[in-house]
């Protein structure tokens, strides 16, 4: 398992430094390479608006996990939510969510926004706003339908009821980190998934 995400990573890495730069989208550290430009000050720029934004998605899919989510089964297994358990599991919450899941969707919406640009938006300089926006959409979907395995686990099936909360409910911080991702860069979207997991009983955003 571990190789073959490795390997899944690697490849997404490898597709974004192709294709987003060609759509438009950044990574601070790519430009810092390719034009040596400086990271620091760009990120204090984004800090305030990517935290921003990754607690109110998170506050959010409490909420809505609160009014929408189907019951777990009582012998699911899952973990429960005390002080502890959340604190121990922050630094996979981090490391996973906001770096390693924000590097696939770096690579799969930079590629869904070439694809566009290539097939629909031909003849134009880069993606349309509209096709971005299309882009991120469609990623946030996807991501939440990737959830599904884990959730088959942690609900023990995949009834419609759960099929529709785990795709809507990581949809909602799909949007966030897609737009971050948009305008302000891969890192503000890294910084805003990693703001949302403080707020996350359970890993599975």
């Amino acid at each position: 398992m571990i190789v073959q995400s490795s390997i899944l990573l690697a490849i997404a890495v490898l597709i974004g430094c192709y294709a987003a730069p060609r759509v438009g989208l950044r990574s601070h550290p790519l430009e810092r390479v390719s034009e040596g430009t400086a990271i620091g000050p760009k990120l204090r720029d984004e800090l305030p608006i990517a935290v921003g934004l990754g607690v109110v998605a998170g506050l959010a899919i409490v909420l809505a996990e609160s009014v929408f989510a189907p019951a777990i089964p009582a012998d699911a297994g899952a973990t429960e939510a005390t002080v502890g358990a959340v604190l121990s599991s922050l630094p996979v919450r981090f490391l996973y969510g906001g770096l390693t899941e924000e590097l696939l969707r770096w690579g799969f919406l930079s590629l869904v926004a070439f694809g566009l640009w290539k097939t629909v938006g031909r003849g134009t300089d880069r993606p349309s706003d509209r096709l971005l926006a299309t882009a991120v959409v469609v990623a946030a979907v996807v991501f939440g339908l990737g959830h599904l395995p884990t959730a088959a686990t942690t609900y023990g099936g995949l009834t419609p009821a759960v099929v529709g909360w785990i795709v809507a409910g990581n949809a909602i911080g799909g949007l966030a980190y897609g737009w971050l991702f948009w305008r302000r860069g891969l890192d503000a979207a890294m910084i805003g998934h990693m703001a949302t997991r403080v707020f996350s009983s359970r890993c599975r955003w």
